[in-house]
């Protein structure tokens, strides 16, 4: 069988913070064709949690995003931090620091690639039910959030709305529905 790979033959940092590195990459494919430079942005590992109440509410975050400069809603989720020996304890902490909810019932349920062409990382996806408001919000400087809890039947009805416009979001509320088996195949 064929390999599609590229051999990487250097890559230089043009840009390296605490938030995003971004690299330029000279490469080689396999039909000997060199590309460069290819820029590739390395970020951390994701994490987006569906987090629902007993009473099936989907608690969600409002903030305002810089990218399109709007106030939106999404699913509470961010970064793994240092301190993070995994998804699940990061999915776990996000929450509870973005929303003060938490659970003992927490589900892996895909694993996206943000972009697989120019990002190099990974976002987990998680499901956590029978959700329970346990503390106040830890948020970072440049956090503002208003927690919102809605009906989970009236997210799905109006999904197709934009209610929810990060990708991200849409991908975890799809597997979570889909464990919730209110996604259906024919």
């Amino acid at each position: 069988m064929n390999s599609f790979n590229w051999t990487l033959l250097s890559s230089k940092y043009l840009v390296q913070d605490r938030w995003l590195s971004l690299r330029a990459d000279t490469c080689q494919m396999p039909n000997g064709l060199i590309v460069e430079p290819f820029y590739v942005l390395e970020y951390s590992t994701w994490v987006n949690i569906v987090a629902i109440t007993k009473n099936q509410e989907v608690v969600l975050v409002k903030q305002y995003r810089h990218g399109i400069q709007k106030t939106v809603l999404e699913l509470p989720g961010g970064s793994m931090d240092s301190q993070d020996n995994s998804p699940l304890e990061a999915a776990k902490r996000e929450l509870l620091e973005e929303s003060g909810y938490t659970s003992s019932n927490f589900v892996e349920t895909g694993i996206i690639s943000p972009n697989s062409a120019t990002h190099n990382n990974l976002i987990h996806c998680f499901l956590a039910t029978d959700v329970e408001l346990v503390a106040d919000l830890k948020l970072d400087i440049t956090e503002e959030i208003e927690v919102l809890l809605l009906p989970l039947e009236e997210l799905i009805k109006n999904i197709d709305s934009g209610i929810i416009l990060q990708a991200f979001h849409i991908s975890s509320l799809f597997f979570a529905l889909k464990k919730l088996g209110k996604v259906q195949f024919y």
